[in-house]
């Protein structure tokens, strides 16, 4: 019994130490078959939610064919490459060539913010925009700095962002960026003046802190100041409308783009970049890349009267519950004494499709949902009794990709084209990084300050994508505007 007992132990042992041997070298030389998972961090949207509920992140998987073996860490980022479509990097010759003829597409937010770190390292793109600077939702959203409400891999974006965007207050001198606390409100049906606002004096069931540590800033100003900035620094702004781009063969049978077609004319380029928000779908057509783009066109307002001054005696942003005129506000009370609303709802959905079909002068506000936006205000406070309405009425296209992360990279099978779209509402505090990272590639060859390969262009050519959230997060907890 115990001999026998000694060489089943024997045999054991031998086959545990082999196995172990074998985990090893398949490790290492990567002979180990596995289903490789990239893990996606989306917010799940099923309807408009309750500020401070708790929605569990949703993790999205795909199996990575084309790359069944374990890699250990040291080796991701190699086997990264080897899945993916070719990317053609741009020869050693042009990396630093501050001579390359660079043209952005679209003066937005992004576009903008390309163009100014690009003239920080010493290049003097050309940016080409169909009417004017921040004519879209680069001028007309709400501002809002949330620093800490990433989550997954967009926690580096909101972190590393949020500090930039106080760096370029300072540098580029804004009037409109300030920190300011986020508390989050309940609109009741009697009076009851909110405790931690003292101009939220109308009739509010709850109202508590929600972030100490959040800031906001005034797009329009942010967007024209860094266009001017980067003007100043040689950059030229052509008004213009983008029709299309002149591509020839170029290195391994990728393609490079010649020439950029703005009204019937040639613009030649030595490297383009599409920023064009919900209009970068575009770039299917001109570059054949797929953009699973959605357009969220939604209302904004603005209070302007005298009235609405009282607003920085304490000012607060504020998210609120949906109430019973379909609205879930966001109030962002302006250091000029304006206050912006929006969570309007009755946001329409615009495929690629419809998107093609509008321009950024299509957009126009909803006077229905502008209506019901004053009936929520008026009831939360008397900065809203003093008038009839909001002075002035507006929309924006948000552009929405659907996994609800950004696009920003190379296009592959490229030479030198590029793109930077699909932000989302996240897109006023995304664009610093945005623009960095993406001057770092267009520039260096690489992007060293973020890791842009969760937002990768060809993602959407060999993934298949989900539907993700269209409103925004604080972490995993969703609250502001959903629909």
């Amino acid at each position: 019994f115990f001999d026998l007992t000694m060489a089943k132990v024997v045999v054991a042992t031998f086959l545990l130490v082999a196995l172990a041997l074998g985990l090893v070298l398949g490790w290492h030389h990567g002979e180990v078959p596995r289903q490789s998972f990239m893990m996606v961090t989306t917010r799940s949207v099923a309807g408009p939610q309750a500020i401070g509920t708790t929605q569990r992140a949703r993790f999205v998987r795909y199996y990575d064919a084309a790359s069944p073996s374990f890699t250990s860490n040291s080796a991701a980022q190699q086997s990264r490459a080897s899945v993916l479509p070719r990317m053609h990097a741009t020869s050693e010759s042009d990396i630093g060539d501050t001579s390359k003829e660079i043209i952005i597409c679209g003066a937005g937010i992004i576009g903008a913010s390309i163009a100014y770190y690009l003239t920080l390292k010493g290049f003097k793109p050309t940016v080409v925009e169909r009417k004017e600077v921040a004519a879209a939702a680069g001028g007309k959203g709400g501002g809002f700095l949330a620093g800490g409400w990433g989550y997954g891999v967009t926690e580096q974006l909101h972190t590393k962002s949020f500090e930039l965007h106080e760096e370029l207050a300072r540098e580029l001198d804004l009037k409109s960026y300030r920190k300011i606390p986020t508390i989050s409100v309940c609109a009741g049906s009697r009076p009851n003046p909110s405790k931690v606002c003292s101009w939220l004096d109308g009739n509010i069931a709850t109202s508590r802190l929600m972030d100490p540590n959040t800031a906001q800033v005034t797009p329009k100003e942010y967007t024209t100041a860094l266009m001017n900035a980067a003007i100043e620094k040689g950059a030229k702004l052509v008004i213009g409308k983008v029709e299309g781009m002149e591509t020839v063969e170029g290195t391994d049978g990728a393609r490079k783009v010649r020439a950029v077609v703005v009204d019937g004319e040639e613009m030649p380029a030595d490297k383009v970049v599409i920023a064009m928000g919900p209009w970068s779908v575009f770039a299917t057509d001109w570059l054949d890349l797929p953009v699973p783009m959605q357009g969220i066109w939604s209302t904004s307002v603005v209070y302007n009267h005298a009235g609405a001054q009282r607003s920085n005696e304490q000012p607060t942003a504020m998210f609120c519950e949906e109430d019973g005129n379909g609205c879930h506000l966001e109030v962002y009370p302006r250091p000029n004494g304006e206050v912006y609303l929006c969570g309007i709802g009755g946001s329409k959905y615009m495929d690629p499709a419809q998107l093609k079909e509008l321009a950024p002068e299509d957009i126009v506000p909803d006077p229905k949902r502008v209506a019901a936006a004053h009936r929520s205000f008026s009831n939360m406070t008397t900065v809203g009794r003093d008038v009839d309405g909001p002075g002035l009425a507006q929309a924006c296209m948000r552009p929405c990709l659907t996994d609800a992360l950004p696009m920003m990279g190379q296009v592959p099978d490229t030479d030198n084209a590029y793109i930077a779209c699909g932000h989302n509402c996240w897109g006023i505090l995304w664009a610093p990084i945005s623009g960095l990272a993406m001057a770092e590639l267009i520039a260096d060859g690489e992007c060293t300050s973020v890791d842009l390969y969760p937002f990768r262009p060809e993602r959407f050519g060999r993934l298949k994508a989900r539907p993700g959230a269209r409103g925004r997060a604080q972490g995993t907890a969703e609250v502001g505007e959903q629909w």
